[in-house]
């Protein structure tokens, strides 16, 4: 069926359902819930870390770590804290601008928090190189106000504030050993009543020490009278949950280990939020670390037991849960199957919100259409000094223009159909699988044919040259004929099967009979995120009319 007809037939559907149920989209390859009553962990399969919830009423609203990844602040909405959706990003645009306009890294946005005060919604999160900063809103599906920075200074990370019964405002941060040279102490200040500067001088309120060392992550709140503070301690991957409590905001605080791996296979339950919803019920969501995959999301019932949050199965009656991988979906009052989204046929002319860049927005990057496709034009691949002198080319590491998503599940398939448009020869396209190591499926013009390619990167952060292997040699779909910059374009489907952490591409010219491309590769995570995968669109060695991606469509499934 030809697209444009596709657009409108689908367009036109969409018109005639609500705008309630038009946001709803179902995976083929992870779905938490499991139909019966229950669901089974991770509620998110994809890379959440840090995350954060806030209930408002009914209502469940996450915001996560977004590091270099743009837009960010991610935003999602559930009503049962097990089926969520994508609803927007409070971030548009990472500053300094002239930083940030090209990858940072594992830098950026860390553990942000995410508060609701006086009919307005708070996002702080920690820059460990520039400070402490917040956003805000009414709306949390719309535009969110620009950012403040609260605290200017390096080190700070993962604040969290709390307004107290008489107005007043504090705020908890920890500390990056990285920038400060110090880690595993919590400090509190007070703020000003609207949370947007400092009038306090900060205080330490708890020292992990050797016992709860590398304590990170803390998030504040208030409950019967006493002051809490809930956090991680003992690293990413073989660490355990904390709760502290005081009757004064500054201390001392008297802290208890809630939950821990025990015998389970769910290594170091990490830092997350305590939710108490409008059912009565408490809850506790924390992410995994997996890995390649990323930092994934599990919910834990809470229960009170002598005055303290027991998070997850205390077997042993010890005060101490485990995570729980199956359990009872929490009481609500609605309950609607949904999930992230992950395909998109790019039928909006608004970019799906599963997709974000590697660095602040270019126009020149490209741009959703109307005629059901995304654009994509090949970006220079040249790198400067501090000088601004050209260096040459190492990887993809350096290229802001990835349009990336996360991966959804440890097995899915997800196939992208593509036109492929060359202005120049060692202009290219294709799919990729990025992280610190990362492989891609392209074609490469070279005179008047299409190269298939795999490139191939290990230890980019650190390095890492690029190299390239040619599999196949393609002819063009069309060529131009108009005497003026000519292209010449090849339709084909690419692919990547992803099966526990390994990666196998194929591609097709029919969209009916794949053939394997490359080599099988294992997937690894980038800076402090999982692997993401995407479309890359560069051009190398050339200066003249940029080609481009017209991706027709994106599917994940089985």
């Amino acid at each position: 069926m030809n697209k444009k007809l596709t657009s409108w037939l689908f367009s036109s559907f969409l018109l005639a359902v609500p705008l309630s149920l038009q946001a709803q989209y179902h995976s083929q390859v992870w779905n938490p819930d499991n139909g019966n009553g229950t669901y089974t962990n991770p509620v998110i399969y994809a890379d959440y870390s840090d995350p954060d919830v806030v209930a408002v009423g009914d209502d469940y609203y996450l915001t996560a770590s977004s590091f270099n990844c743009i837009p960010g602040l991610p935003i999602l909405h559930s009503k049962d804290l097990v089926n969520w959706e994508i609803i927007g990003y409070a971030l548009q645009e990472q500053e300094p601008k002239e930083l940030f306009d090209k990858p940072q890294h594992g830098k950026g946005v860390w553990a942000p928090a995410i508060r609701y005060h006086n009919g307005e919604f708070y996002i702080y999160w920690g820059d460990p190189d520039h400070g402490i900063f917040m956003v805000k809103t009414k709306d949390p599906r719309g535009t969110w106000e620009k950012p403040v920075c609260v605290i200017a200074g390096k080190g700070m990370i993962d604040p969290c504030p709390l307004w107290d019964e008489d107005g007043k405002c504090y705020l908890v941060n920890g500390w990056a050993g990285s920038r400060s040279g110090f880690n595993s102490v919590l400090t509190i200040r007070e703020l000003s009543a609207d949370g947007t500067k400092v009038i306090g001088k900060p205080r330490i309120v708890f020292d992990g020490g050797q016992k709860n060392h590398t304590t990170e992550g803390p998030k504040f709140y208030k409950r019967d009278g006493y002051y809490w503070i809930m956090c991680p301690a003992g690293g990413v991957q073989m660490g355990w949950q904390l709760a502290m409590r005081s009757k004064n905001v500054y201390g001392p605080y008297e802290a208890k280990m809630v939950m821990a791996q025990g015998k389970t296979k769910i290594n170091g339950p990490h830092q997350g939020a305590w939710v108490h919803t409008s059912q009565g019920e408490d809850w506790f969501l924390h992410f995994n670390d997996k890995y390649a995959y990323g930092r994934v999301i599990f919910l834990q019932p809470v229960n009170w037991k002598t005055g303290w949050p027991v998070m997850g199965q205390d077997k042993d009656g010890d005060g101490c849960g485990e995570p729980y991988l199956t359990y009872r979906i929490p009481k609500s009052t609605s309950h609607t199957k949904v999930n992230p989204q992950e395909s998109d046929e790019f039928n909006s002319t608004e970019l799906g919100l599963q997709w974000q860049w590697h660095a602040n927005y270019n126009q020149l990057w490209g741009m959703p259409t109307n005629n059901g496709c995304m654009r994509l034009y090949t970006a220079d691949l040249t790198a400067t000094d501090k000088a601004g002198n050209p260096q040459p080319f190492k990887s993809l590491w350096e290229a802001g223009n990835l349009l990336l998503q996360k991966t959804p599940a440890e097995n899915f398939t997800a196939t992208a159909k593509i036109r492929f448009a060359s202005k120049e020869d060692d202009q290219y396209g294709g799919i990729i699988m990025m992280g610190m190591n990362y492989q891609a499926l392209v074609v490469r013009r070279m005179g008047d044919k299409f190269l298939l390619q795999q490139l191939y990167c290990k230890g980019a952060d650190t390095g890492g040259i690029e190299t390239e292997k040619t599999l196949a040699t393609l002819k063009p779909t069309e060529m131009d004929t108009i005497p003026y910059s000519p292209a010449i374009y090849l339709d084909i489907y690419l692919q990547m099967k992803v099966k526990a952490g390994k990666c196998q591409f194929a591609y097709s010219l029919d969209g009916k009979r794949y053939k394997d491309a490359g080599d099988l590769f294992t997937l690894r995570q980038g800076k402090w995120i999982g692997a993401k995968m995407g479309f890359v669109s560069e051009r190398k060695n050339t200066l003249g009319n940029r080609g481009w991606i017209d991706a027709d469509w994106f599917r994940v499934t089985k």
